[in-house]
């Protein structure tokens, strides 16, 4: 490669604000989207500029699967093989992609037109099967058409959103994301100007903690706390980052409120910084969200020009800037330190705790970090009133939720609902299950099932916590009596074992035996001794890993274990 070939790079290099190893993950997707992969002297380039060992550059790019260190095809097709992906004919998808482009079985062409890869979840369940085709999220694919769309690819719509009270959803769909003029119009911004008109910071943490908000991403730690904890943190340097990298099997509610109502997260950002006294922010969004990385882009910069962000924003002395960082494919970095460190410009691996974020988070300083659900919830509590906000849902859960619904419902989608609705009574706002229900995933793949006898169940942290389950991120996966339950722990199982970061030994040797074990399960070769076995192995991943991933990792099939016990020996 000639100087002339890499001197565009050069040019991009220098233009970066920051010289530093921060960097590393944004200089290599832009170089790959130059290149079309990361070959040794653009790598030397990057590692001159951004003065970072080429050892450590390697290490970065073999942990996150959307790298690539040696050619790939000009377009790379992705494939969602998740479980309802796969429910609803994913493999058979991504066979009829490789067929069609005359691909080799590891998804390369000899002349390097495409590549076609199989990955764990693309957010797009409402839409399955769903595909990446490039930068294009496609839906519903049909493997009996694969060229209409690999090579016409249609961009697939919004989704449907419904529910009651629309709260946090009521500008998705209805508004073009981009259009701050239409967003105002419908409520956007009263959050953030009360704040800055009306409120101390100290009145701005004492609203959120009034309104018993908790975290959306699935830990429900409450949120004001972890606000004025990070308030309390003498420093020079306070962090607001909110976590968009939305990777669970089952859940798209943030991917629909970044593309549908993008300055919400926004506002709910600034009024955290505000509360803190943070003047930076960043916005971490995974790499198979191209869609919503562009609408936030373009979302920031209208909302700079409008005086939202940046200096003196309103005309006060506060400021505040937010910057989006792409992901690389990782689900790990959904753990709020392994996103950190992602950003950065290491390899996503989980920090011990303590010390905390609220404390030692991003670049070792006082962070708050919340998803986008949350984010916009605070933002709307902060218009509305802490009273407003508890007069629905019940009092250790109050307020709206979004949920997903997909699988086997007529209408999946995200539907926002009091907390406290019964899971009936969500099934029945996307249309009531298509056949006879069989199971219902709650929480995601980090969550557990539910059976047709448990319809009644609240949907709350209290309701769901007497029950045995977990809220998690807001999925509920229904599974009719047609679809092989088998398979799907399968699927899970593949999902944990392709995730696991190899940190910790119980995460990474637990969840590669529980695959083993579950693929003997699906030949029907498993043994009693098997199933102890399995039971071990989710014990000791549950109380020895080092982060969530681990100790979440066999919840679901346990739990199917549990409920479903003949399933596991030479049965179905």
């Amino acid at each position: 490669m000639s100087t002339q070939d890499l001197a565009p790079l050069e040019r991009l290099l220098a233009r970066y604000e920051k010289r530093d190893r921060s960097q590393l993950l944004p200089a290599l997707l832009d170089a790959q989207s130059m290149y079309g992969y990361l070959p040794e002297p653009v790598l030397e380039l990057v590692g001159k500029y951004l003065h970072v060992p080429m050892a450590e550059i390697h290490g970065v790019i073999e942990f996150y699967t959307m790298l690539y260190a040696s050619p790939t095809g000009k377009t790379i097709v992705r494939v969602c093989t998740s479980p309802i992906c796969a429910q609803a004919g994913g493999e058979r998808a991504f066979k009829a992609a490789c067929s069609h482009l005359a691909v080799n079985s590891d998804g390369r062409e000899g002349e390097g037109n495409y590549l076609v890869e199989k990955v764990e979840c693309l957010g797009l369940c409402d839409h399955a099967p769903a595909a990446l085709v490039g930068d294009t999220p496609i839906a519903r694919i049909d493997a009996d058409t694969p060229d209409k769309w690999i090579l016409n690819p249609k961009e697939a719509p919004l989704g449907r959103i419904g529910g009651e009270p629309r709260w946090l959803s009521g500008r998705c769909g209805v508004i073009e994301p981009s259009d701050i003029i239409a967003f105002q119009e419908h409520g956007g911004f009263a959050g953030l100007r009360r704040a800055l008109s009306e409120m101390k910071p100290s009145e701005v943490l004492q609203e959120i903690k009034a309104s018993g908000l908790v975290g959306r991403g699935g830990a429900a730690f409450p949120t004001g706390l972890k606000w004025e904890y990070t308030a309390a943190t003498e420093a020079e340097m306070r962090y607001v980052v909110c976590n968009a990298d939305e990777s669970e099997p089952g859940t798209f509610k943030d991917r629909v409120l970044m593309e549908g109502d993008p300055f919400s997260i926004l506002e709910g950002m600034t009024i955290a910084a505000y509360a803190i006294g943070s003047q930076r922010g960043f916005i971490y969004v995974r790499g198979e969200y191209p869609r919503a990385q562009r609408i936030l882009q373009e979302a920031i910069e209208v909302a700079q020009t409008a005086g939202y962000l940046g200096e003196n924003i309103l005309g006060n002395e506060f400021s505040f800037d937010v910057v989006v960082r792409s992901g690389a494919g990782a689900y790990i970095c959904g753990e709020e330190t392994a996103l950190f460190e992602s950003i950065e410009g290491k390899r996503g691996y989980p920090r011990l705790k303590p010390p905390f974020p609220t404390t030692h988070g991003l670049f070792g300083q006082p962070t708050v970090i919340n998803n986008v659900e949350t984010l916009c919830t605070a933002a709307w509590i902060i218009a509305n009133g802490h009273e407003a906000y508890r007069s629905l849902g019940t009092e250790k859960s109050p307020g709206t939720k979004l949920f997903c619904l997909s699988g086997d419902v007529a209408q999946p989608g995200v539907y926002e609902v009091p907390f406290g609705i019964l899971l009936k009574d969500v099934l029945e706002f996307a249309g009531g299950v298509q056949g006879e229900l069989q199971a219902v995933l709650l929480g995601g793949a980090a969550g557990a099932f539910a059976g047709p006898d448990q319809l009644d169940l609240p949907l709350s942290f209290e309701g769901m916590q007497a029950a045995g389950l977990a809220l998690g991120s807001g999925v509920v996966m229904a599974i009719n009596q047609e679809r092989d339950l088998q398979q799907t722990m399968l699927s899970l199982a593949h999902f944990f074992a392709h995730e696991s970061c190899g940190k910790c030994f119980p995460c990474q040797l637990g969840t590669q035996r529980q695959l083993e074990i579950l693929v003997k399960v699906t030949e029907g070769k498993a043994s009693e001794a098997d199933v102890r076995a399995l039971e071990d192995i989710g014990f000791t991943m549950t109380h020895a890993s080092l982060c969530g991933l681990g100790m979440t990792a066999s919840t679901a099939i346990l739990s199917a274990l549990e409920r479903w016990p003949e399933m596991f020996v030479n049965g179905r």
